[in-house]
């Protein structure tokens, strides 16, 4: 399908609609030039597997060496800017205060956006903890050129065991209190866009499919096609950063975003 022949469709939609949910994934910040998860290796990373750095045994085995990778990762995204895709999310807030944006992203983009509060299942890049006692750290300085190698991490204030990345790694279950919120909001949502996100990743994946089981209209914003293809409502095949803002416009005409 193309996204314009699907436009007013999805755009009716969306203007009946009351209380949307928005589920974010990697392909709406790639356009902003934050790097998806396993194309994020440049320099002394390359020769590193980013799921055998993203795991809690990677960690107890090495901190340095993976605080150093989520340093530069952190770094990346300071430099990034929010896209016409996250203004177009913020425009659908503004227009609608009951919609829940939900993301799978770890970076801050979306509020940068102008998104406050984001329901994060996968943590944020922005939330370092304490590895043994998981009580909140600063966010490091941001130095002028990011690390190109291992990085002690700091100790933490309260128990002096170093810090760790704020995200959910493999292995790792997803924070309950956000998907928790996650699932509420798909279950109580009226229409569910899906935006660039494979649909590959569990449970995360799930979410769409939450509300597509109790009738709710879903609408998938991707380049491609995905797993959710068949249950969507409307499928706009094309970037977030074009599709989004097109989509806002066929809502409420007098919206600009972008």
């Amino acid at each position: 399908m193309t996204a314009a022949g699907d436009l007013p469709e999805a755009g009716r939609l969306l203007t009946a609609a009351s209380r949307p949910v928005v589920f974010t994934g990697a392909g709406t910040s790639a356009e902003s030039g934050v790097p998806t998860f396993r194309d994020a290796q440049t320099g002394l990373w390359q020769r590193y597997d980013p799921s055998r750095l993203a795991t809690p045994a990677a960690f107890h085995a090495d901190p340095a060496l993976v605080w150093g990778w989520y340093e530069g990762r952190r770094h990346g995204v300071r430099r990034a800017e929010p896209n016409p895709g996250h203004r177009a999310v913020a425009a659908i807030r503004a227009r609608l205060p009951a919609t829940v944006v939900i993301t799978q992203n770890v970076d801050d983009l979306h509020e940068r956006g102008g998104v406050p509060d984001p329901v994060r299942l996968h943590g944020s890049l922005f939330a370092p903890r304490c590895s043994a006692c998981a009580h909140p750290a600063p966010v490091p300085g941001d130095a002028a050129e990011p690390p190109a190698g291992p990085l002690d991490p700091p100790a933490c204030a309260r128990c002096a065991a170093p810090v760790r990345p704020g995200v959910v790694w493999f292995g790792e279950a997803l924070p309950e209190a956000a998907l928790g919120a996650a699932v509420e909001a798909a279950s109580r949502c009226d229409l569910l866009l899906t935006v660039g996100t494979s649909a590959l990743v569990h449970p995360a994946a799930e979410i769409p499919l939450v509300a597509a089981r109790l009738g709710v209209p879903v609408v998938q914003v991707n380049p491609v096609a995905t797993p959710l293809d068949a249950v969507c409502a409307v499928n706009l095949r094309g970037p977030a950063g074009e599709v989004l803002p097109a989509l806002v416009r066929a809502a409420w005409p007098d919206e600009h975003t972008g």
